[in-house]
């Protein structure tokens, strides 16, 4: 599948500015785009550090898939927003991508498959 399809886990961090200002975890998303950031690089960090991304994802995330410890499962081109899917494919598996921004808010990807 490598090559035409990527599989990958995130975590997503919503801002006042997002496409969908409201998750699981917050009626109302009311942070502004450099808190969500800010936010987003303490649980970079954590994870760097030796956290568990699954874990921290089922917890933070605020995608619905934070409920598979942030998996997305198999996806191919145009199925993802086009910066999520280029900060996916300039992964490695098992890479921990930066600070990626799109219109959902603000991930960190790592890239599984």
């Amino acid at each position: 599948m490598q090559g035409t399809q990527w599989r990958a886990s995130h975590l997503l961090v919503k801002h006042r500015g997002s496409r969908r200002p409201s998750s699981w975890k917050e009626e109302k998303v009311t942070r502004t785009k450099e808190e969500a950031i800010a936010k987003l690089e303490g649980f970079r960090q954590r994870i760097v550090n030796g956290e568990d991304f699954a874990k921290l994802a089922e917890q933070e995330s605020e995608c619905g898939s934070h409920e598979r410890g942030g998996d997305l499962g198999w996806f191919g081109p145009g199925q993802m927003q086009q910066a999520f899917e280029d900060g996916t494919k300039n992964l490695k598996v098992g890479e921990l991508s930066g600070i990626i921004d799109s219109d959902s808010g603000v991930h960190i990807i790592l890239r599984t498959g």
